[in-house]
């Protein structure tokens, strides 16, 4: 049965990995004085420190990808980068009046596993001299099911990993090969039954729906091989389709890909599935077992979401290590230079490799507060003072037509999700983000919605 609401409020749409969005940051970007204050400040606070690393690089451009990458087969460039990364990391540590707490820490691409094991042991080695380990600590990476060997898979789990993503997207070998994804089942199976073996206590597959030529039948496909293969947790991502800002994306026509209605069955039925066999929604496009500590996070209320993703790990303090990575104190997010050029050079410098950035205010301060709460809970509440703001009162008028076709339910100091409502979960944010109805876009800038 055709649902009238994912036409109407299929529009584009920011994706929230924060607020404001990287489009509505100030300009100019921090100074290094004032962002280092505010890395000051938020370890003064609490010296707990979620750790990103962005590692650039990919043997081969798989065409759907919106991430920061370079593409070459030259791994002569491992060692250079490796000590680049090591070279920003002692800025901070030199920043800093002690010892960092890691808590989390995780390797993201590009494709981490392009690194040989031995780089990737002598970067960990280097993160943890200058740092002491929670007990709690918690360290993942992303795998590329076509690279990651046994001995990647060994080196990381001797250096404290536990957790990894393996990039699966779909299993079909057409989408795949259309997506320009060299990869099989058999590897995926092997990276799995590996890291199991290892020891290995959380597994993620990345799946996408929306991509080109992608049917009900590939979902159903899909979801009948994680029966056999049972990842703890599952990320069902909607396909972004953004060619004016990754032109890669222009290897394949509009008319290949499933749009609105159609686009948004496919998330549906695989909902489905994987609630019959026993996963658990979580926020927005995940997917837990019971046992998963993302779900027991969800459960109890401390479910939260950085640039990383979902975490059951709060930290005020995340600095993203690499290029393009974006770094979060609470009150101020930077980006790093987004070339590897641009960035090296700035570190090389001894230069923080500031691109632009954001200082939030007390109105940022509190909308963050509440889009948060509705990716991560499916409601929010201001009934306390500091919770409050204009422009939050602001965002509620604007909810008015989502709360008359059943999205939302608004109560004095209350607005929750309704089942309905949860595929529109970033249409209910933009409702709520100041900034974006101060200044809407003129052209194409944001992905759809739906």
């Amino acid at each position: 049965m055709k649902n009238p609401l994912l036409k109407k409020y299929d529009v584009p749409a920011p994706r929230y990995t924060s607020y404001p969005t990287v489009p509505y940051w100030n300009e100019p970007a921090p100074s290094p004085q004032s962002w280092i204050s505010s890395v000051q400040h938020a370890y003064g606070d609490d010296p707990s420190v979620s750790l990103y690393i962005h590692l650039p690089y990919c043997e081969r451009l798989c065409t759907y990808c919106g991430c920061n990458k370079r593409i070459t087969k030259n791994h002569k460039v491992e060692e250079p980068y490796i000590e680049t990364v090591l070279k920003e990391w002692q800025l901070y540590l030199d920043a800093l009046p002690g010892k960092p707490l890691l808590r989390e820490v995780h390797l993201g691409g590009g494709t981490p596993t392009f690194f040989s094991p031995a780089n990737l042991e002598y970067l960990m080695k280097g993160i943890y001299a200058g740092a002491d380990i929670a007990e709690d600590f918690e360290a993942s990476f992303e795998a590329h099911p076509n690279s990651t060997t046994l001995e990647h898979l060994q080196a990381l789990y001797s250096l404290g990993f536990r957790r990894l993503s393996i990039g699966v997207q779909d299993f079909d070998n057409e989408i795949l090969r259309i997506i320009n994804r060299l990869q099989t089942y058999e590897d995926v199976e092997r990276v799995t039954l590996q890291a199991r073996a290892i020891g290995y206590n959380s597994i993620n597959y990345d799946l996408i729906f929306g991509l080109p030529l992608q049917t009900p039948q590939n979902i159903r496909d899909n979801m009948e091989k994680l029966k056999t293969l049972r990842p703890d947790r599952i990320a069902f991502y909607s396909y972004a389709h953004v060619p004016w800002i990754k032109p890669s994306q222009r290897a394949y026509s509009e008319a290949d890909l499933p749009v609105s209605e159609e686009k948004r069955a496919l998330y549906e039925l695989g909902r489905e599935l994987l609630e019959a066999d026993d996963y658990r929604e979580i926020g927005m496009d995940h997917f837990a077992l019971p046992t998963d500590s993302l779900f027991l996070a969800m459960e109890d209320g401390s479910l939260h979401r950085n640039f990383m993703g979902y975490t059951p790990l709060y930290t005020r303090l995340s600095i993203a290590l690499g290029a393009s990575s974006i770094s979060d104190t609470w009150d101020a997010f930077i980006q790093n230079e987004k070339t590897i050029e641009d960035y090296t050079e700035a570190v090389e410098a001894e230069r923080f490799p500031i691109h632009r950035g954001h200082l939030l205010n007390e109105e940022d301060q509190v909308i963050r507060h509440h889009i948060l709460n509705v990716m991560c809970r499916f409601k929010t509440n201001w009934e306390a003072a500091e919770n409050q703001c204009e422009a939050l009162y602001e965002g509620i008028e604007r909810l008015d037509e989502l709360e008359a076709d059943g999205l939302i339910v608004v109560e004095p100091f209350q607005l929750t999700v309704t089942e309905a409502g949860k595929p529109f979960i970033r249409n209910i944010c933009m409702a709520l983000d100041a900034r974006y109805w101060r200044k809407q876009p003129e052209g194409q800038l944001f992905s759809q919605a739906v």
